[in-house]
């Protein structure tokens, strides 16, 4: 059993910057692809960005490619979203998944883990 724990959502203004982290402890999430999802408020959950297992693939949903990053680090065993130039519409609820075959699923039924979420709230 992996069990995922995101942090640093919050509030942040319009153009600013946050950096979302997905940690998982007793387990080492070395071999696993990751992934971030966002629900907003009467939202289906919406794919956002994923990591391969060994970091060399990556892949970004349209609305956020070249404002977001997801990266890794395999010491910390921790994966991390840095959120760039932030827009109103970026508000909800980001939540980590981990899939056990390593790859870069852009469906959230592909993911086997998912942590309990962090709130995003960007004002204009």
């Amino acid at each position: 059993q992996v069990q995922l724990v995101e942090s640093g959502g919050g509030l942040v203004q319009a153009g600013g910057s946050l950096r979302l982290s997905c940690s998982a402890s007793r387990r080492t999430l070395n071999a696993y692809g990751m992934g971030w999802f966002r629900q907003a408020p009467g939202k289906e959950r919406e794919f956002v960005a994923a990591i391969n297992w060994s970091g060399g693939r990556m892949s970004y949903a349209d609305f956020v490619k070249g404002r977001f990053t997801i990266a890794r680090d395999y010491a910390k065993n921790t994966c991390y979203l840095q959120m760039n130039n932030i827009v109103p519409e970026d508000t909800a609820d980001y939540y980590c998944a981990a899939d056990s075959a390593g790859g870069i699923p852009t469906i959230p039924g592909e993911y086997e883990y998912w942590g309990q979420g962090t709130q995003v709230t960007v004002s204009s």
